[in-house]
């Protein structure tokens, strides 16, 4: 039986959600991947180091690991991720869940720092219609900026207080703060909430309880 949440009379609102560790688990992927940047050119950064960076743009990271020419390393990255993007599953319930929010008149879109082309063989998969997904390819910074937050929401035509972000890294939580927009954090993800301590969402399913209008409306998760 599918999950619906109750029609509300209200505007619609805004989900944003990023994509690594909330919608999908990626770390297998990501992991293989970065594993093969270290194999063909011989680097030595273990995946713990480049995991914390998670979230970020691939450039980005590489600026925080010490490395200022990356487009080589970008080159193997995009292609052993493609190899290995079999190994991607999605979260318990998530399908379900993205359901729900649509069926109730939500607008969905999507705020990654994945590149266009990989981000959107991935969602085909969860089959739900997101109205916007937005990337660093397709203008302004990557988080933490706020800039692809922003974009997003003016491509939904939606305020940033009518809408919520749902990501699992603390870019993801710096951004939403600085787009002015409330950020719920993903507990299933890989990463620890920042500072003011957001509302965490233990598993997909518990969004749909979080989101309700009553509580979303009083400002819970600002």
């Amino acid at each position: 039986m599918t999950t619906m949440l109750p029609p509300s009379p209200l505007p619609p609102k805004a989900l944003l959600l990023d994509l690594d560790g909330v919608l999908l688990d990626t770390r297998p992927v990501i992991e293989r991947a970065w594993q093969q940047v270290l194999n063909e050119h011989g680097l030595d950064v273990p995946f713990e180091e480049y995991e914390r960076h998670l979230g970020r743009p691939f450039a980005d990271i590489m600026e925080l690991l010490g490395f200022t020419e990356s487009e080589q390393f970008h080159r193997t990255y995009d292609e052993a991720s493609i190899a290995a993007s079999h190994l991607a599953r999605e979260f318990d319930g998530t399908v379900e869940v993205l359901h729900a929010f649509v069926a109730a008149g939500w607008r969905l879109g999507i705020v990654t720092s994945k590149p266009l082309d990989r981000a959107s063989s991935l969602l085909a998969r969860l089959g739900c219609p997101f109205s916007t997904v937005r990337t660093p390819n397709s203008g302004g910074r990557g988080k933490p900026a706020p800039d692809t937050v922003l974009l997003a929401l003016t491509d939904l035509g939606v305020d940033p207080a009518d809408a919520v972000y749902v990501g699992d890294m603390t870019v993801d939580q710096e951004a939403a703060r600085r787009a002015g927009v409330p950020y719920l954090h993903a507990g299933w993800g890989y990463g620890c909430p920042g500072a003011p301590s957001p509302v965490v969402a233990e598993s997909p399913k518990n969004l749909l309880s979080l989101l309700a209008p009553g509580p979303f409306l009083e400002g819970s998760l600002l």
